[in-house]
């Protein structure tokens, strides 16, 4: 099944039941007086996280989904049966927008997290609860108040730790291929990934991380070239970012300098602020060149993007040098995640008034050749 990650639907929430008008008419009761019950609340939609779907690819074919309504208000001061509740199951990551303005509802980034987008509509009174000493016999009812009824736009954004970038035929989905299970397709032609790709890396018991490949990025994918700019997105969530160049290029007249370049301004576009998060230089197909060659390629790519992060050379084909850049990338995500933790601390006990708390010192990362 393809990666679907955008769907459309439209949800209508139950209607509220009306109130009723009845008078108790009984034998030897004369002038019984209003008995009429109140209708029933009418149901809600209500979207929920399941972790084990992975597509909104079911919400494209029912594209309508309804709450029941509320019952009617009935005689004897029977209120109405309220409307059951509707729950649409959809893959956790999900963005929520309201379609015709494009406003961001919410987001479902847990399993289980909840998330209410259409209110069922209020019952109806009945006639019984308008009586009083100077109304004897009321006739008066309210009708139940419509539900809400809102078209949607659902969005799926991957959550990965790691996300891989670079130019279509970089490698990307070879590295995916040698580090995980995932199996991607691989070819020899530009845009082999058409739709994006999980994978998860397992270094030992308790130590793994999610890495997502996603399709090649060409120049203007900001503005809609290419596949870049619909897949984009789903970098927004990762912890930090892999950049994959070719550093042995078939075609001569491809510089690895300049691509990475192109990247930076695609990134800079696009916006969520994915320019300013943190991002490894990965140089592929090292097989392709001597020791001697691909020091010199190296150390004058470097030189020339004045590049301070760390710098690995691998080659996603055979696998030379990926166990050490999965390494560091798990010792990299360790540090992030105590640092996260660290900082939820702190603001937790500013937050509580505690007193006695002093900040560790902050990690330190430096460039590894």
């Amino acid at each position: 099944m393809k990666f679907v990650d955008e769907a459309f639907i439209r949800v209508e929430a139950g209607d509220g039941g009306s109130g009723c008008v009845s008078f108790r008419r009984e034998k030897y009761i004369p002038k019984g007086g209003p008995n009429g019950g109140d209708g029933g609340n009418g149901g809600s939609v209500h979207l929920i996280a399941d972790v084990n779907l992975n597509t909104l690819v079911d919400l494209r074919y029912q594209r309508v989904h309804r709450a029941e309504r509320g019952q009617n208000g009935r005689s004897r001061d029977m209120t109405g049966r309220a409307g059951a509740d509707l729950v649409i199951r959809v893959p956790v990551g999900t963005r929520v927008f309201e379609r015709e303005t494009g406003e961001l509802i919410g987001e479902l980034l847990e399993s289980g997290q909840q998330m209410l987008v259409a209110q069922g509509g209020f019952h109806g009174i009945g006639n019984a609860r308008f009586k009083s000493s100077t109304n004897r016999t009321p006739r008066q009812f309210t009708p139940g108040t419509p539900g809400e009824r809102r078209d949607l736009q659902l969005e799926l954004i991957l959550l990965a730790d790691v996300g891989l970038l670079g130019f279509p035929n970089a490698g990307k989905s070879s590295l995916i291929r040698q580090v995980s299970s995932a199996r991607p397709k691989v070819a020899d032609y530009p845009f082999t990934t058409l739709y994006p790709n999980l994978g998860v890396v397992r270094l030992g018991r308790d130590r793994s991380f999610v890495i997502a490949d996603i399709p090649g990025v060409i120049e203007g994918a900001a503005d809609g070239a290419g596949l870049g700019s619909h897949f984009l997105k789903h970098l927004s969530r990762t912890r930090f970012l892999l950049h994959l160049v070719d550093i042995a290029p078939l075609d001569e007249a491809v510089d690895p300098v300049e691509q990475v370049r192109k990247i930076e301004v695609e990134l800079s576009a696009f916006g969520d602020d994915l320019a300013r998060k943190e991002r490894w230089l990965v140089l592929n197909k090292i097989d392709r060149l001597l020791p001697d060659e691909y020091e010199e390629r190296r150390d004058e790519i470097i030189a020339r993007l004045e590049w301070t992060s760390p710098v690995y050379g691998i080659s996603a084909m055979t696998g030379e040098g990926t166990a050490a850049l999965m390494g560091d990338l798990m010792t990299r995500l360790e540090a992030l995640g105590a640092d996260r933790a660290a900082a939820e601390q702190a603001g937790a006990d500013r937050d509580t008034g505690a007193e006695g708390y002093s900040a560790g010192p902050e990690t330190e990362w430096h460039p590894l050749d």
